[in-house]
């Protein structure tokens, strides 16, 4: 039947909606600290991405002008998805017939990376050893920081020798192929704590972790124990898990409806947040060093760190700030570490600090606690109002204000101040999220939010109506094997909303210049981070099975090139898996001979969306 989204719908949720704007990034790089990527910087790659018609001309390819597999292809496991729904270039399944065969000049090449980097594992903005190696200081863990090369690269990452589609969900959670992420270096330093270990051809993960000695189901049943109203998944919905090494607490919270942001660097414990998303977990890349988060205030329910090798009370206290910063009003921060029940002199030293800072705060010390293992628990509460900042001895650490500079996180230096409660309210129910999942649904206001609850709702019944009538229906796309899907422009969170009872898990990405929508995304009890798409994202290569990009393509080659939008695309998308761009048909046919180049299969839908799946092929060079 003839679908309601075949004419644009009034309710296309970025042009509608108009909250505070997410700031711009300048064009300088050095308009912001550590000088991420100049916008319109280019590179000495030619193309010619903007000419729909433009003459075929692919690297490795066989010079036609639709990309077919090379023999490149068929040395990989599964260079053929058997199960994924084939595609016919000249669409399918309300597709439209409109294709000239038109493939982007673009000379496509491997990623040369310099010694000590992995060319299978690339992260630009986190890989740069030039901007590293002139630091003049990595005390506070500088070098795990972004810095982003100009101009951004426009090359392509190799894939791992053997690699091969995912194991699905929900087995992805236990076992893993090792071949997909050959890193043995965990199995071998963690070998005695039940992290990971290596079983043929997977990397098994029975649950353990240093912290979780009867594994972390029982962990996390003993965290509600002695403390019932944290309520995981219905009081309790979004955590924090910083320094979550392969990230098993989030995956286990999953069964308790429980969405956890798994936070940690890319150093030493060699890709444990590769390990997560190959998992199929959430996990994001970063470090609490210098700079805030990628996270809007207030943002979290829970905070969790597990011997996650903080120095909370450092540097005056900023890293407990920037928790403070991003843990809701009545949140909690649940700390099992060795200070809280070793008596060593260090431990000891440790845990008066931290007693100090945390009263300092104004943070509650709920309960303490040991399990029968004798591993200690300690879990403090952030207060709900400003009353016991204000009856303070001493000011310090000061309540923030306008001389603090601008409370949006990206590329900002860390606070020395205690964000204030928006409310004057000591009932700790005016400031708590609803349970869930009735937050899902339920537009709540929050500062600064010049939203209105007609263009939530608009939001939400646009995307359901999408999801259901086009997504599930005219898409080549095989949702059964998708489990981990990034939203580009997640506007207030409409599309995940519409996704949260499938067995797969949305980041929400709000981008640099666009409405800043993220904190209503968190109080829905969805997750998601700022990002400039002008630079690389923090994560992995191969590490998202569904890309969904709406509205955006436009605004954002006004900063940059499309083919630096394309090459960090495909960094992140894993193969056999989907682009799906929703734009303007002028966007469409600039993008499309792009992806082509790139070996992509396409299909224009509804003339509203791009389906582009990705293909085993690499440049031979």
């Amino acid at each position: 039947r003839p679908s309601r989204l075949s004419a644009p719908s009034p309710y296309l949720p970025h042009q509608q909606h108009s909250p505070t704007p997410v700031p711009t990034p300048g064009g300088s790089p050095d308009s912001q600290p550590n000088g991420p990527a100049a916008a319109a910087a280019k590179s000495d790659v030619k193309a010619d991405a903007s000419r729909p018609n433009a003459p075929a001309a692919v690297a490795g390819g066989s010079g036609t002008s639709t990309p077919s597999r090379t023999a490149d292809d068929s040395s990989h496991p599964a260079a053929v998805d058997a199960d994924a729904t084939a595609i016919d270039a000249a669409g399918v399944n309300g597709g439209e017939a409109e294709d000239d065969g038109a493939v982007a000049e673009v000379r496509w090449e491997t990623c040369k990376v310099r010694r000590g980097v992995s060319a299978t594992d690339y992260i630009p903005c986190l890989d740069n050893i030039r901007a590293i190696k002139a630091l003049r200081s990595r005390r506070h863990m500088e070098h795990r920081e972004r810095h982003c090369p100009a101009p951004p690269p426009r090359c392509l990452v190799r894939m791992p020798a053997g690699y091969r589609l995912p194991v699905p969900w929900p087995r992805s959670r236990d076992m893993i192929w090792y071949n997909n992420v050959p890193h043995p270096k965990l199995v071998e330093y963690k070998k005695d704590q039940n992290w990971v270990t290596k079983s043929g051809d997977y990397l098994v993960f029975p649950g353990g972790g240093t912290q979780f000695k009867d594994g972390v189901a029982r962990y996390i049943q003993f965290v509600e124990q002695i403390m019932p109203t944290i309520q995981w998944g219905t009081h309790t919905r979004t955590v924090l898990d910083v320094g979550c090494g392969v990230a098993s607490f989030g995956g286990y919270l999953l069964d308790r409806n429980v969405i956890t942001m798994s936070l940690a660097p890319k150093d030493e414990h060699e890709a444990q947040i590769q390990f997560a998303l190959e998992r199929g977990i959430p996990a994001f890349l970063g470090v609490i060093g210098t700079q805030k988060l990628p996270f809007p205030d207030n943002a979290f329910d829970v905070v969790h760190c597990a011997r996650c090798r903080v120095h909370w009370y450092a540097n005056g206290g900023k890293p407990l700030l920037e928790l403070n910063r991003v843990l809701r009003p009545g949140g909690f921060f649940v700390w099992s570490a060795t200070p809280v029940y070793r008596k060593e002199q260090r431990d000891q030293d440790d845990w008066n600090a931290m007693v100090t800072l945390t009263k300092s705060m104004c943070w509650r010390t709920v309960v303490k606690s040991e399990d029968i293992n004798g591993i200690g628990v300690v879990i403090y509460q952030k207060p709900t109002s400003n009353s016991c900042y204000l009856e303070r001895k001493t000011n310090e650490p000061h309540l923030c204000s306008k001389k603090d500079g601008s409370r949006f996180p990206w590329y900002a230096p860390l606070d020395s101040c205690i964000l204030p409660s928006a409310v004057s309210s000591s009932d700790e129910t005016s400031n708590s999220p609803l349970l869930w999942p009735e937050r899902l649904i339920r537009y709540a206001s929050v500062p600064d939010d010049s939203a209105t609850i007609e263009k939530f709702d608009a939001d939400t019944k646009y995307w359901k109506q999408v999801i259901s009538e086009v997504c599930y229906n005219d898409f080549p796309v095989n949702w059964s094997s998708v489990r981990n899907v990034m939203d580009m422009n997640a506007g207030y969170g409409g599309f995940a909303a519409a996704l949260v009872d499938k067995p797969l898990w949305v980041m929400n990405v709000v981008p640099i210049g666009q409405s800043d929508t993220l904190p209503v995304i968190f109080s829905r009890g969805l997750i998601g981070v700022y990002h400039d798409w002008c630079e690389s994202f923090n994560t992995y290569p191969r590490t998202y099975d569904v890309l969904h990009m709406s509205d955006l393509l436009g605004s954002l080659t006004k900063r940059c090139d499309i083919l630096e939008v394309a090459a960090e695309i495909d960094r992140i998308l894993r193969p056999g898996r989907w682009l799906v761009l929703k734009d303007t048909m002028d966007m469409i046919k600039k993008m499309r001979p792009v992806l082509r180049s790139l070996h992509y299969e396409t299909v224009i839908v509804k003339r509203q969306f791009l389906v582009g799946k990705k293909t085993f092929w690499r440049p031979r060079r």
